[in-house]
């Protein structure tokens, strides 16, 4: 049976919240051992509703397919397990504010000491170093502080957040990366080394667009509702019964859709000649289109569209991505046995792997549900260490 691309490979979550129990999965979902290790407390994210048997179900949706122990690192017997799990593993994780693993006597030097193939990853909000270092971060501070929120929304509106929590999540994934790329680096040289990334950073990253328009006018990036920097049309429309997305900035899909619509003179319009030109007059080729697209359905667009090749998408609703066809045939919906919850609907794996899949193969634990089997193995190694 395959057990994904990373079996055998051995983490100790330390992690909390979003960004550093999403790395966590992310290394899970590829078949490592990923061992979730908590206060007595538990993750404060257990407390976020909607709850299912009394189970968070945000917890239980990024914490699949880890096993879950309890320990107080603050306590002497339960330090020692987490050392006798250091020494059998491959992968350390953690999002404290930088200091606090020193202060607990299980930093980067101490862990390097007693394992020296082990590979630390770190999430913080700032960074490990710099003036901010010490400071803690949300994804809303982040959001706002990376210069996301100063372009998102309406022309004219306040700052927006965007309602998903891209900061947490790209943090997550960098240190995804960060991680496989230290273990290829330990397969050349023998040792492990510590790995950090930030919200801050992996926010700033994110911006692609918007850095290449400063860096290269010094200007500040302008707010376009619903517009996008560098393509036109490339935007939401609304239509006779909802709405739709249309990217046609290449020439050859512009000339189409102007064909579609009955006005292939729009191709020579000095406005829109090439896709610079209508980003400059976005707003005028976008009033063009809407009052267009709206005489019609959906369906009817979505249709024409797909047969001329145009690229176009409804907006859906979650009900709607997670009963779509498409969606349901890449497996982006799976099921897991929960201990307390029951049967549970979760994301599936996007990674596609040819010959070793990721795949969901158990719940999130409960809290301290796999205390006696990881503490077996804890014992087992420190037998072998003596």
């Amino acid at each position: 049976m395959n057990r994904g691309a990373l079996d055998g490979l051995v983490v100790l979550d330390l992690t909390t919240h979003l960004s550093g129990p999403f790395c966590g999965m992310q290394l899970a979902d590829m078949g490592a051992d990923v061992i979730k290790i908590e206060s007595p407390t538990g993750d404060s994210i257990r407390g976020a509703p909607p709850f299912v048997e009394g189970e968070g179900a945000p917890f239980m949706l990024w914490n699949r397919n880890k096993r879950g122990i309890v320990l107080d690192l603050k306590a002497a017997d339960d330090l020692e397990i987490f050392w006798d799990l250091v020494d059998a593993a491959d992968v350390v994780l953690e999002n404290f504010r930088p200091g606090v693993l020193d202060k607990l006597g299980i930093g980067w030097k101490a862990l390097h000491a007693r394992n020296p193939r082990l590979i630390l990853g770190s999430i913080s909000g700032f960074g490990q170093t710099g003036p901010y270092a010490k400071r803690g971060g949300f994804d809303l501070v982040i959001q706002a502080m990376s210069g996301l929120m100063s372009v998102t929304g309406p022309k004219d509106g306040p700052p927006y957040r965007i309602p998903l929590a891209i900061s947490d999540v790209g943090a997550g994934l960098y240190l995804t990366i960060g991680v496989l790329s230290a273990l290829q680096a330990r397969h050349k040289s023998g040792e492990g080394q510590w790995v950090e990334t930030s919200l801050l950073e992996a926010t700033v990253s994110l911006g692609v667009y918007e850095a290449a328009n400063y860096f290269a006018t010094g200007v500040r990036p302008e707010k376009l509702g619903q517009g996008h920097r560098g393509s036109s049309p490339y935007q939401v429309f609304q239509t006779k019964d909802g709405w739709l997305t249309i990217g046609a900035a290449q020439q050859n899909f512009f000339r189409k859709v102007c064909e579609m619509i009955g006005k292939p003179e729009l191709v020579d319009d000095p406005r829109f000649k090439v896709n610079a030109l209508r980003v400059k007059n976005n707003d005028a080729i976008v009033t063009i289109l809407q009052a267009e697209l709206v005489k019609q359905s959906n369906a009817q667009w979505l249709a024409a569209f797909e047969a001329a090749g145009i690229p176009a998408g409804p907006v859906l609703h979650h009900d709607e991505v997670f009963a779509n066809e498409q969606i349901l045939a890449r497996g982006m919906v799976a099921e897991v046995q929960h201990a307390k919850a029951g049967k549970q609907k979760t994301l599936g794996v996007p990674l596609k792997l040819s010959a070793t899949p990721g795949s969901v193969r158990r719940a999130a634990p409960t809290l301290g549900q796999h205390d006696a089997e990881v503490r077996a193995i804890a014992r087992q190694t420190a037998s072998r260490r003596r």
